[in-house]
C-alpha cells in the first residue's frame, strides 16, 4: 500500500519536507494523489477512487491528498491521513480552512469492495503520520496545541519559528480519549511501533533560545501566560539554556553560545512513558566531532567529542538527521532511515541502518550504510531514496529519485523501486537492475491559484509514489514492563507508601514522579559540560584522566515548556519557551527548597534528586550551585505520564561508565526518602 501525490516542490513547510510539513496550502500540497494498492501479481487498484474520494482534472471542494498509511497487526485494515477539498473562490471568501484527518480502510484485497471511514477525532487540526498501538489506540501527530487551547494555534517550532505538529497524541477511537504523549516544541516525526513494543520517531531536537529574538527584527515579545486573556509582558525575556549568539561573562568565566540542532531517533512506551533517545544514545555519540565547550576556561573541558567511547564511526549530519526509520523484519532492532539535510532534500539521501535492539548498549550502536551515497556528483547513477521499506522476505522497497544533489527542483520522479543489491559492495542501488513497481502512475490536474483566481497552475505526468507499507499481518507487540528498580522500591518499602496507591495519586492529580540517585555522576564520554562534580559536604565524582575545576552542585531546577513567545510579525501563533517550573499542579507538592532558586529542589548529600512534576508537559532542568548559577544544563525536553515513577541513574545518564569509571549507581536515593517524608504530611495524599 502506497500514496500518490501530484510533485510539491516546496521545501520549506512542503509536504516532503524535513520539519513543517503537516501544512495544506496549495503550495504545501497539491490535491490529486490516492492511496493505491499494489498486489503480488503487479495489479494496481485505487483505494479511494473506488470509495468516492478524489476527483481527476481542476481540484475543487472534493479533491484530496492522502499521506502515510500504516497496516494494522491483522493485515486486514490500515489508517492513513487525508485531506480533503482545496481552495475554490467560493470556499476562498467563506474562508474555509482545510485539515488532515485520520481514516481508516478495510476491505482491500482482491475481489472485496473497499470501505473507507473517517475517524473521530478534533476536526479544526492537522492529524497526521497515524499507526495502531500495541492495544489498538490510534497514535498519531498533530498541530493542535498541547493545552488544547485553540488560542495557541498553530505551533511554531524552536527554529524558524515556522508551523509545526505539538507531538504524538493517543486517541481511542471507539470513545473519543485523546491525549497528548510527548510533547515536542519543535515536532516529532513518523512513528512507528517496532517489535519490541516501543514506539520509534524522529524527534527534531533543537532546544535553545529565540534565534527570531537575537535577530531583533520579528518584535518577540513574551505573554504573562497561556491563557486567553493573557497580555503581553513587554519583554522577550530568556531564562534558559545559555544564550545562542553572545559569550556571557559568569563567575566561572566565560561561557560559550549554545546552538543546537539535529534530527535524533527516539522511542517511547505506546503509552508515553519511558521516552528518551533510542537506548539512551548520546548525540555525541551519533553526530560527533566539534562541539563546543561551556565553560570557556575549563581546560578539563573539550570542544571534540570523544570518539574512543562509542562504536559508531558513521557521522549523521550536522545539519540534518534520522528520518523515516522502520524495523527490519528480518533483523528485529535493526532500523533502515534515510539520513537526509534539513534543507534542500525533500528528506531524500541515502538509505542507513541504525543498531537499535533494546539490549544493545548506546555506546555500542552503529549507523552503517545500506544504499549507495546519495550525495554523489553530477551525473552519478547513485541517485537518491526516501521511505525505506525492508519487507518481510528479506529485500528491500523504496521511493527512488535519480536526482543526485540537494535541489528539489530535480527531485519530479519519486518512483517505487524493489532495489538491486550490488554482490560486491553489499550496497543496494536503484539502478537499471533495480525494479520500477508501477508503470507510472499518471494524472492530468490543475487548481485554483488562491492569489489569483484567474490562475490555474496544472500538473500532468507520473505522480511521486511515496510512504509505501508492507500488507501483512504481523504478531502484535507486548508493551514493554517497567517496574521499579530495588533501590527506589526498597526506599517506598522503608517509608511505608504503597507504590500503587502512590501511582494512583499521581494519575489523579496530574503528576509524574521522576528521580536521579546520583547526578555528580555524569557519561564518560560527555565531556562538553563540567563533570568534576561534587556536593557540598557529600558524595563527589571526578575524572582520574582530566583535571581541572571541581564544582559544587546543590540545587536541580527544573523548567517547563510554556507557549508564550509571539511576534508582532505574525499574525498567529506561539513558540515553547522554558520557565521555571510553575505548573499549578505542583504547587506545595515538592519537599520545600529554602535558599535555592525558584522551581528548585535539593541535591541529597549522595547525590540524589526527586521531584513531582506535571505530566503531559515538555520539561527540562539544570543543576546550580548554591547560589542559583547554573553548571550542567539538560538540553533536550522530555514528557512524563501521570503516574508515571521514572528514575534516571546518574545525570545525563551513563551507557556504560561514568567520568570515575564507575557502573551506574545503586543507592538508595535520599532525595526520594525525604520527599515520601514530605509526600505523607500532605492532606488528601
Amino acid at each position: 500500500m502506497f500514496v500518490t501525490q501530484v510533485p510539491s516542490l516546496g521545501d520549506f513547510g512542503g509536504r516532503a519536507s524535513t520539519f513543517g510539513n503537516q501544512g495544506t496550502s496549495v503550495a504545501q500540497v497539491a490535491r490529486g494523489g490516492d492511496l493505491m494498492i499494489r498486489y503480488q501479481d503487479g495489479s494496481l487498484r485505487n483505494l479511494t477512487k473506488e470509495a468516492g474520494f478524489g476527483v481527476d482534472g481542476l481540484q475543487g471542494e472534493t479533491a484530496i491528498a492522502v499521506r502515510e498509511p500504516t497496516i494494522h497487526w491483522s493485515g486486514t485494515k490500515a489508517v492513513f491521513s487525508m485531506v480533503v477539498g482545496t481552495p475554490t473562490e467560493a470556499s476562498e471568501r467563506m474562508g474555509k480552512q482545510f485539515f488532515w484527518q485520520m481514516y481508516e480502510v478495510s476491505n482491500f484485497g482482491q475481489g472485496q469492495k473497499v470501505s473507507i471511514t473517517k475517524l473521530p477525532q478534533p476536526l479544526n487540526y492537522n492529524h497526521v503520520s497515524p499507526l495502531y498501538a500495541t492495544d489498538d489506540r490510534i497514535l498519531f501527530t498533530s498541530d493542535m496545541p498541547r493545552s488544547g487551547l485553540p488560542h495557541l494555534y498553530p505551533n511554531l517550532d524552536e527554529y524558524e519559528s515556522t508551523l509545526v505538529v505539538s507531538g504524538i497524541w493517543s486517541l481511542d477511537p471507539t470513545n473519543g480519549d485523546l491525549h497528548i504523549l510527548n510533547h515536542t516544541p519543535s515536532g516529532a516525526l513518523s512513528p512507528t511501533v517496532d517489535s519490541f513494543g516501543r514506539v520509534i520517531f524522529t524527534r527534531w531536537d533543537h532546544l535553545q533560545r529565540d534565534q527570531q529574538n537575537d535577530a531583533g527584527d520579528k518584535g518577540a515579545f513574551n505573554y504573562t501566560d497561556e491563557s486567553a486573556t493573557a497580555t503581553s509582558t513587554g519583554s522577550a525575556v530568556e531564562v534558559f539554556p545559555e544564550p545562542r549568539l553572545t559569550v556571557t561573562q559568569t563567575v566561572y568565566g566565560p561561557l560559550n553560545g549554545h546552538r543546537f540542532n539535529i534530527f535524533s531517533p527516539w522511542q517511547m512506551n505506546d503509552d508515553g512513558t519511558g521516552e528518551e533517545t533510542l537506548n539512551h544514545v548520546g548525540r555525541h555519540k551519533l553526530n560527533f566531532g566539534y562541539q563546543q565547550k561551556t565553560f570557556v576556561n575549563d581546560p578539563s573541558l573539550n570542544d571534540l567529542t570523544d570518539d574512543t567511547q562509542h562504536a559508531n564511526r558513521k557521522q549523521v549530519n550536522t545539519d540534518g538527521g534520522l528520518f523515516h526509520l522502520r524495523e527490519d523484519p528480518s533483523h528485529p532492532g535493526n532500523y533502515l532511515g534515510i539520513m537526509a539535510r534539513e534543507f534542500g532534500s525533500l528528506t531524500t539521501n541515502q538509505i542507513v541502518q541504525l543498531t537499535g535492539s533494546p539490549s544493545i548498549n548506546g555506546d555500542q550502536m552503529v549507523v552503517t550504510d545500506v544504499s549507495v551515497g546519495g550525495l554523489n556528483a553530477s551525473g552519478s547513477p547513485g541517485g537518491r531514496f526516501r521511505n525505506p521499506l525492508p519487507l518481510t522476505s528479506g529485500s528491500l522497497v523504496a521511493t527512488y529519485t535519480a536526482a543526485t544533489t540537494d535541489d528539489p527542483s530535480l527531485m519530479t520522479d519519486f518512483r517505487l523501486k524493489l532495489l538491486n543489491k550490488n554482490v560486491a559492495t553489499g550496497l543496494y542501488d536503484g539502478g537499471p537492475q533495480s525494479q520500477f513497481l508501477t508503470p507510472g502512475i499518471v494524472k492530468t490536474v490543475s487548481w485554483f491559484n488562491p492569489n489569483d483566481f484567474g490562475d490555474h497552475p496544472s500538473f500532468s505526468g507520473p505522480l511521486w509514489e511515496m510512504e509505501a507499507v508492507e500488507v501483512v499481518a504481523r504478531p502484535r507487540p507486548v508493551r514493554p514492563a517497567t517496574p521499579l528498580e530495588a533501590p527506589e522500591a526498597n526506599v517506598f518499602a522503608q517509608q511505608g507508601v504503597d507504590i500503587a496507591a502512590f501511582k494512583t495519586w499521581l494519575t489523579n492529580n496530574k503528576l509524574a514522579l521522576i528521580v536521579s540517585r546520583n547526578v555528580t555522576s555524569r557519561d564518560d564520554a560527555d565531556i562538553q559540560q563540567p563533570f568534576n562534580l561534587q556536593v557540598p559536604g557529600g558524595v563527589k565524582s571526578t575524572s582520574p584522566s582530566r583535571t581541572g575545576p571541581l564544582y559544587n552542585i546543590s540545587h536541580l531546577q527544573l523548567f517547563q515548556a510554556d507557549q508564550i513567545r509571539a511576534y508582532a510579525s505574525f499574525t498567529a501563533g506561539r513558540r515553547n519557551i522554558p520557565q521555571v517550573l510553575h505548573d499549578a499542579a505542583v504547587s506545595g507538592k515538592n519537599p520545600p527548597n529554602p535558599g535555592g532558586p525558584a522551581g528548585s529542589v535539593k541535591i541529597g548529600s549522595d547525590g540524589s534528586t526527586a521531584a513531582l512534576v506535571p505530566a503531559r508537559r515538555a520539561l527540562a532542568w539544570q543543576t546550580t550551585d548554591a547560589t542559583g548559577t547554573p553548571i550542567v544544563r539538560e538540553r533536550v525536553w522530555v514528557t512524563f505520564q501521570p503516574g508515571e515513577v521514572r528514575v534516571c541513574a546518574s545525570c545525563h545518564g551513563a551507557n556504560d561508565k561514568d567520568q570515575a569509571g564507575r557502573s551506574a549507581p545503586t543507592n538508595e536515593p535520599e532525595a526520594l526518602r525525604d520527599l515520601l517524608k514530605y509526600w505523607k504530611s500532605l492532606p488528601n495524599h
